[in-house]
């Protein structure tokens, strides 16, 4: 019983909110039909809420917008797209990235509510004072200001009554959403389930703000050493699942220091320290700050770099760190062949990959950037055009490389806030030196050593038991090969019809020239027609038929004449 309960097709659950989705989309795909049609007189009838022409709209803002209006779940969605241009491309991954989570805020009331749940104790118990009007409001909770009874001034992050709710309702939807489009031709090589899955679980863990806390005190820990960046305190005593207490930095965002020239000479050291931060945290801890934007850094008194929001955070294994180190290298050293092979081992490639035409491009890419200056190349640039060129050639990344991808051209457009003249990859040529030192250091190739060995230490326990298994099964004839052959079953069904039909043509055509009964005209008819066999024509006819229906189903399909 309970097994057929959970086969019940994800489209049939949750319908109210299936049609709220439905319409929504509906209208914005209505838009995009007006748009590509020409009717000027259409175009100012569809509006989004804040009044806007959605017809007159580029397709990416459209798809913004929909996905704005559709709530927390979809605009969480969309920021998450915005870091896979590899997927959406890059002028609908720079839209997304506009996406606002500036939504309803919970009533003071309710706060109060979730954080006496979560504590036993009441608001005045836990707090000398708390400031009712939040801060900000995202899509997963919302930021208050309020004072420890020891006098520390802190902020306060609570969850949004009834966003967990909401959140796996849309993931339950988004689920069947990719199922359907994982069928369709177009979408397969995306592998949409998988997508899904990822976000989804990136989504769910963002819920969960214990897990936020221990990134701060992960990077507290790490960065602990450094006196020239300070990471919030959480409060153990005052956190919970819903709720996050910390330290408040009193700082001025970078976002508000654009155009400022209050820090003079100091902006460019500042971006050189803060881009040597991130690059410490990818490259030697192998764990960082997944959203440099200039938002969530601050710059305090004394040029101290203050980072904000720990909710995302990237991580990248050692096999793919040295991938990527690879990479670099091999577009320092102009090794186009080197970093074909690489881009193919980490991404996912479709199985009729050109790839004579894709050792081309990438030949001529890496030309392109290997005549730029260190101090004046463009990384950004570099990247972006990077991600286009796979996209085209739809090849996906792991989502650790493309986030990493993401934060690096965020980092390169953050640095230049502070100081016009930065570049990201000269404060990585040290770096790229330090890479190929630490690809020959004899302690890492112990590591490769030890797990090459703990592998065949693997293969060879159990490769004796699976010869053993496989002898027995031949020595009892059951032993079995089971192939896979992809589109054969199509192939075969035009086979079998196509001799069906020859044979059917053939035998009526005898029929015919045999004049066997029943005889339509036993007398000479119109146009001198006689002695015509009713078995004979019927089945000329069907045949007929049948041919012209196999034609045009080779014909829709593009395999008439070349193959995929």
């Amino acid at each position: 019983m309970r097994r057929s309960l959970s086969a019940i097709p994800q489209l049939y659950r949750n319908l109210k909110r299936w049609a709220e989705i439905l319409a929504v989309l509906s209208r914005y795909g209505l838009a995009d039909w007006i748009s590509r049609s020409h009717i000027e007189m259409l175009k100012n009838h569809l509006r989004a809420p804040d009044g806007a022409a959605i017809a007159r709209l580029t397709t990416p803002a459209r798809i913004r917008m929909a996905l704005g209006e559709l709530g927390p779940t979809f605009i969480k969605l969309g920021q998450l797209l915005s870091t896979r241009p590899d997927l959406v491309g890059q002028e609908l991954a720079a839209e997304l990235t506009r996406l606002q989570t500036d939504t309803p805020r919970d009533p003071s009331e309710q706060v109060r509510k979730t954080i006496e749940e979560d504590h036993g104790q009441t608001l005045e118990e836990m707090f000398a004072s708390f400031d009712p009007e939040p801060l900000a409001s995202a899509s997963i909770g919302q930021v208050h200001c309020a004072t420890m009874h020891d006098g520390t001034e802190v902020v306060v992050k609570v969850r949004h009554a009834g966003v967990d709710r909401t959140l796996e309702t849309d993931l339950d939807i988004l689920a069947g959403m990719a199922a359907i489009a994982s069928r369709l031709e177009d979408f397969k090589n995306y592998q949409p389930q998988r997508i899904v899955a990822d976000m989804s679980r990136l989504m769910r863990r963002e819920l969960d703000f214990s897990r936020e806390q221990r990134n701060l005190m992960m990077f507290r820990r790490k960065l602990k050493s450094n006196r020239k960046v300070q990471i919030p305190e959480p409060v153990a005593t005052h956190c919970s699942p819903r709720m996050l207490t910390m330290s408040r930095l009193v700082g001025t965002k970078v976002s508000d220091i654009a155009g400022s020239a209050s820090l003079g000479k100091d902006a460019g050291e500042i971006a050189r320290r803060g881009a040597n931060l991130y690059l410490k945290m990818i490259f030697t801890f192998g764990v960082y700050h997944a959203d440099p934007h200039p938002g969530n850094l601050l710059v305090l008194p004394g040029g101290v770099i203050g980072l904000l929001d720990f909710g995302q955070v990237g991580r990248i294994n050692e096999r793919l760190r040295e991938d990527i180190e690879a990479m670099l290298v091999a577009m320092v050293n102009q090794d186009s062949s080197l970093l074909v092979n690489l881009i193919q081992r980490v991404g996912n490639c479709p199985p009729n990959l050109d790839e004579d035409s894709f050792s081309s491009e990438v030949a001529d890419f890496v030309a392109q950037y290997s005549t730029q200056t260190v101090s004046q190349f463009d990384i950004s640039g570099a990247l972006t055009e990077f991600m286009s060129l796979v996209r085209n050639y739809k090849i996906t990344l792991p989502s650790e490389a493309s986030m990493l991808i993401k934060v690096l051209v965020t980092l390169e457009g953050t640095g230049k806030i502070l100081s016009p003249q930065f570049s990201l990859m000269e404060i990585m040529q040290p770096w790229q030196r330090a890479m190929m030192l630490r690809r020959l250091n004899p302690a890492r190739q112990a590591r490769k050593l030890n797990r090459w060995y703990l592998q065949l230490e693997r293969l060879a326990d159990r490769l004796p038991g699976r010869m053993a298994n496989i002898l027995e099964q031949v020595q009892r004839g059951k032993f079995d090969i089971h192939l896979d052959h992809r589109r054969l079953g199509p192939t075969a069904n035009r086979l079998v019809v196509g001799l069906m039909t020859s044979a059917l043509f053939l035998g009526s055509s005898l029929l015919l020239a045999y004049k066997v009964p029943p005889l339509w005209f036993p007398e000479k008819g119109p146009w001198g027609i006689h002695d015509l066999s009713l078995l004979g024509l019927t089945g000329s006819i069907v045949s007929f038929m049948m041919g012209f229906r196999l034609m045009w189903a080779i014909r829709k399909s593009g395999n008439l004449d070349h193959m995929d």
